[in-house]
């Protein structure tokens, strides 16, 4: 008995070497996480040919997410709280609610927008980030991190 109680620290610990991150989703759930990101993506899509707004508008905005990671600027932990925000779906979600219930369709637009962009990042595997780096993401590790 006390040489299985010795032994599973040991195996625990072997075993988080071979995870990609501490705290990523590994496996099918990193696919179904990714699966879902493609899926918010093709879904803001239609519905913004739906909505029938600018697509010259649409490429001029799609990237503008990406301009959190000038939070890293200021550090890690506050680079991964900023980018974050801008990469949840809260706050899109929130801003198309508003567009719709005050007949805004620019609002609308913009929450898209930000929807399709996020759901592309996670389709690439682009996750949330952990404060430790830009590289340490809910999905994996990204970049340098991953080597």
């Amino acid at each position: 008995m006390n040489g299985i109680a010795e032994f599973a620290p040991r195996a625990l610990a072997l075993e988080a070497r071979f995870v990609s991150a501490p705290g990523a989703a590994t496996g099918g759930v990193a696919v179904l996480l990714r699966l879902e990101g493609l899926a918010a993506f093709a879904l803001a899509i239609a519905a913004y040919a739906h909505l029938g707004a600018s697509w010259i508008g649409f490429a001029a905005l799609f990237l503008a997410p990406d301009l959190a990671i000038a939070g890293y600027l200021f550090g890690p932990r506050l680079g991964a709280f900023v980018y974050n925000l801008a990469h949840a779906y809260l706050a899109p979600l929130a801003l198309g609610a508003a567009g719709l219930a005050l007949g805004a369709p620019a609002a609308e637009g913009l929450a898209l927008v930000w929807i399709a962009h996020i759901g592309f990042d996670r389709a690439l595997g682009f996750g949330l980030k952990y404060p430790t780096s830009f590289g340490h993401s809910h999905l994996g590790r990204l970049g340098r991190a991953a080597r």
